[in-house]
């Protein structure tokens, strides 16, 4: 799942695959904007078919918290 995670954020900011980890901030330490991270979950939605909840969405601050949710939105 990380490695997936990986190459949907590399589409979005210009960071390297080795640099992203579980603990890795979207807005901190990987560089979205606000936009960005909107596009990025819509991206979500249709790779993983699942609809990502905008109030979930606003807890979902690291990449392992999304993977997480992902998770339990598609089991």
């Amino acid at each position: 799942m990380i490695d997936k995670m990986r190459e949907l954020i590399t589409n979005y900011v210009d960071v390297s695959p080795a640099e992203i980890s579980e603990d890795s901030k979207f807005i901190d330490d990987l560089g979205f904007n606000s936009y960005d991270f909107m596009s990025f979950l819509g991206e979500i939605e249709d790779e993983f078919d699942i609809e990502v909840d905008e109030r979930e969405a606003l807890k979902i601050h690291t990449v392992g918290e999304a993977i997480k949710y992902i998770e339990s939105e598609v089991n």
